[in-house]
């Protein structure tokens, strides 16, 4: 009995750690946040992923049953999940996730927002009242949230505490280091005038000092018709652009026929993690963001 009672007990101790906290992240960026600051202490679940828009996701039966199991959900926030999260929610049964408790957070509730509306009219496409979602393409606002994260973590698992704090500590020593790198790297992009499909590189652009002189989608939200992409064109003449830009997620059609007539390049970047096959974390999105860019300015 005792031989036996040796042998569970190795065999118990080679299995890897459970997860003691289990996170439902709705977007890939903040589902890798989520791994760099809790590792094996946190079980991690994207609900989507870089070739979705996150604007426009079903809530299927498998994301209430990842919700049902949750103890954090990490939400992009500022509507940017409208259609969907609060069906996620409100079927889960799960109260702890349910916006106003602690296992409901959103990572745009702790930056300051661009393009806030001072009136509100769906006329004018798909706009977000809280102001523009897409906050992450800026890496301060990565750091920002990494830190009100990993203290949200930290209060809903006490036991693990130390190891969020320890972990954000360490991204954001290697975060910042890596900031440092890309701004310097990404220096003769300031004021390179492009184009961009949808309102999703605004941070970005901020961050980087590229100026957007104009928008494929006619409203946000709105395909890119035949006729706004002619007056588009026509613009060249006037404020010409040097590269248009879209997501892993955006129709090609109009931005390779904006590069077809114009002869600027049509860029893909990445958005967020997985966009790409080099942007495999959070890092890699940046890294390969800043060299697509300065690929496409030269």
């Amino acid at each position: 009995m005792n031989k036996l009672f040796a042998i569970l007990l190795l065999v118990f101790a080679a299995l890897p750690a459970r997860a003691d906290l289990r996170v439902f992240a709705t977007v890939p960026e903040w589902a890798a946040l989520a791994r760099e600051i809790g590792g094996d202490k946190v079980q991690v679940y994207a609900a989507t992923n870089a070739f979705q828009d996150p604007h426009r996701i079903e809530a299927k039966p498998s994301l209430l049953a990842q919700a049902r199991q949750a103890n954090l959900v990490i939400a992009a926030g500022a509507d940017l999940e409208i259609g969907w999260l609060p069906l996620v929610l409100r079927d889960s049964g799960n109260a702890t996730i349910q916006t106003g408790h602690p296992g409901y957070f959103e990572a745009a509730s702790v930056v300051s927002r661009l393009e806030v509306p001072t009136v509100i009219d769906r006329a004018n496409g798909d706009v977000h009242a809280a102001g523009n979602p897409h906050i992450h393409l800026d890496p301060h606002n990565v750091l920002k949230v990494g830190e009100a994260l990993s203290a949200r973590m930290a209060e809903l698992d006490v036991a693990n505490a130390g190891a969020y704090q320890a972990g954000y500590k360490v991204f954001a020593g290697k975060w910042q280091s890596a900031m440092v790198r890309w701004e310097k790297e990404a220096a003769p992009l300031r004021g390179v005038p492009v184009l961009v499909h949808h309102a999703s590189f605004v941070y970005l652009a901020r961050w980087l000092g590229l100026k957007e002189v104009g928008t494929l989608e006619p409203k946000p939200g709105v395909e890119p018709s035949s006729g706004h992409l002619s007056a588009l064109l026509a613009r060249q003449q006037t404020t010409p652009a040097r590269m248009v830009l879209r997501t892993a997620y955006n129709q090609d059609g109009p931005s390779l026929w904006i590069a077809g007539k114009t002869g600027i390049p049509a860029v893909l970047l990445p958005y967020t993690v997985g966009g790409t096959p080099e942007a495999k974390d959070l890092f890699g999105l940046f890294d390969d963001t800043v060299q697509r860019l300065l690929k496409a300015a030269k």
